[in-house]
């Protein structure tokens, strides 16, 4: 049994989508209601988790199977978990996360074509939290990636895949948010920064407001 915990929002989507800006939005929002903010990322967001971030994206390292991209995430979301966001949510503070649970669901399963059935064992077993909110920050795939070119230079192996890999990513992504609606909330990140980061806001002001 997955533990909701209103606190914890996290952001999702493709490449390009601007989840970095309406996180900073989400924090100025947030702080200056008050709140203590705690801001992390997946994978990642511990010393532990960062390094096996290295292992997974560095494009120098060698490729990992589907399978084990897939545990490797899982063990660094563990760590993330009990470390950070678990010790953060326990005294109060609002946790704003950059991609969680959900995007092994849209990019090992919908990329890399691993059982869904898998991935919430591990989900429900290894993490057993999700969020109360997520923001499904959604643009075309084609203009993402053109914004992203801009750091092609830096891209990371996963950031590296083919078209079709994030179509299905993204295709996932959808269909998660069409069945969870009382979680998601789809924001159109075609727009420009300002607008994208504003719905983000206002979406938040109404989750709070119940």
């Amino acid at each position: 049994m997955l533990q909701t915990f209103a606190r914890l929002i996290t952001l999702e989507g493709g490449e390009g989508a601007g989840k970095s800006t309406v996180l900073d939005a989400l924090r100025a929002e947030l702080e200056g209601q008050g709140h203590e903010v705690v801001c992390t990322r997946e994978p990642g967001g511990t010393p532990l988790a960062e390094r096996i971030r290295s292992l997974l994206l560095d494009p120098a390292h060698e490729p990992p199977s589907p399978q084990a991209e897939l545990l490797l995430m899982f063990a660094s979301r563990a760590q993330h978990v009990r470390e950070t966001v678990l010790p953060a949510l326990a005294r109060g503070a609002w946790v704003l996360c950059d991609r969680f649970t959900d995007s092994s669901y849209a990019y090992q399963g919908g990329g890399r074509g691993l059982d869904d059935a898998f991935i919430a064992t591990l989900e429900r077993e290894v993490v057993g939290i999700r969020p109360g909110l997520t923001l499904l920050l959604d643009v075309p795939v084609e203009e993402g990636r053109a914004r992203a070119g801009g750091r092609e230079q830096a891209a990371d192996r996963i950031e590296r895949e083919r078209d079709e890999f994030f179509e299905r990513a993204r295709a996932t992504f959808l269909a998660r948010a069409a069945a969870e609606p009382d979680r998601f909330r789809i924001v159109d990140a075609r727009r420009d920064a300002r607008s994208v980061a504003d719905a983000a806001c206002a979406l938040l002001r109404q989750y709070q407001a119940g």
